[in-house]
């Protein structure tokens, strides 16, 4: 009996530790280089809410860079951005049903792609360093033209009653919402 004893004893002091190591392990997003930020507004009576890992320059180039050009990015740091809407929007043009989407940019010199995927919840980026992107899980693609703009040290997205706007480094891009 005691020998049972011990082992349920040794079991649930293990459990109990390997849960705290975990639990300390995850840390403090907000503590993290590339904090967690929130960037939300309402576009066409619809409220827009993007979550985001906010990465720094940090003396680094970015465009064709620490980002290549042409490449699926995760639109931000750590686990991937996600855009949500409360109602269906038209973005660029093109519909988006109301929804939570990862989202994800092809950024390019002259043209930009944003993708906006119906996968959330995953990390930013595989073993390999390519985003985490499943192409069979686009809903919206749409493309928006950068432009320059003065230094942003922080990666920051911003809603406006127009859309919203990627700012980071020396470029910004619009992305039209109604």
């Amino acid at each position: 009996m005691n020998a049972k004893l011990a082992k349920r004893t040794l079991f649930t002091l293990f459990t109990v530790a390997v849960t705290t190591i975990s639990a300390l392990a995850q840390g403090d997003k907000a503590s993290r280089p590339s904090p967690p930020m929130t960037a939300s507004g309402t576009v066409g009576g619809a409220h827009v809410t993007i979550t985001y890992g906010s990465p720094s320059v940090k003396g680094r180039q970015i465009w064709g860079g620490l980002v290549p050009y042409d490449k699926a990015w995760r639109a931000g740091a750590n686990e991937a951005t996600v855009f949500e809407t409360d109602k269906a929007i038209k973005v660029a043009g093109k519909d988006l049903p109301a929804g939570k989407y990862s989202l994800f940019a092809v950024p390019g010199e002259k043209e930009w792609q944003f993708i906006f995927n119906s996968q959330t919840g995953q990390w930013g980026i595989k073993r390999g360093g390519d985003a985490n992107h499943d192409p069979a899980s686009d809903v919206l693609t749409v493309t928006a033209k950068p432009d320059k703009s003065s230094m942003n040290e922080k990666l920051v997205y911003e809603v406006t009653n127009k859309g919203f706007v990627l700012k980071w480094e020396n470029l910004e891009v619009p992305v039209a919402i109604k």
